[in-house]
């Protein structure tokens, strides 16, 4: 069985539940023996593009890193899921012409829901100050305007939004 490559891009703010439901996607998608790949931002800016600030310019060309990464996957037949604020619209459009097989998925939370979720403490420290350039707090997140997928996270369980990932990349013959 000859693979489609695909990358499904999970962008929203940060607590909003990109890497659960992309953990709950891998999980189902490796059951079925395909082969998959995952760029998490939080590992790839440790790894691939470690030193980058987040001004503008920075957080572009660390989106543009991914992308560039997950086009390579994806050509060669890997299912690549990234989970990434990639808060900037224009250049997620411009890494969806990048690839081609992309499918955003658009993990929206309430930015009151994301900082009550606040694992990391990151929105705590951003309202007081210690955190600048903060997406959502003192820097723009733009939404998805027509994402294949939106996971409403607080209004559905991981079972519903892992559901409608699953059944997208069936509707659209990645599975």
């Amino acid at each position: 069985m000859t693979q489609r490559g695909v990358t499904l891009w999970f962008t929203g703010l940060s607590g909003a539940g990109k890497t659960t439901i992309s953990d709950a996607v891998e999980v189902a998608i490796r059951a079925q023996g395909r082969n998959l790949e995952r760029l998490d931002g939080d590992i790839v800016r440790e790894n691939l593009t470690k030193g980058l600030g987040f001004s503008k310019e920075d957080r572009d060309t660390n989106i543009r890193r991914i992308g560039f990464v997950a086009h390579l996957l994806t050509r060669n037949g890997v299912i690549v899921l990234v989970s990434a604020i990639s808060p900037y619209r224009n250049i997620r459009d411009e890494v969806r012409q990048e690839i081609g097989d992309f499918i955003e998925v658009y993990v929206n939370a309430p930015l009151n829901v994301c900082e009550s979720r606040d694992v990391k403490g990151l929105y705590k420290r951003a309202r007081a100050g210690e955190i600048k350039q903060f997406t959502g707090i003192d820097d723009p997140y733009e939404a998805p305007l027509n994402p294949e997928v939106e996971c409403r996270t607080d209004l559905e369980t991981l079972e519903e939004s892992t559901a409608k990932v699953l059944a997208k990349l069936q509707e659209l013959g990645y599975l």
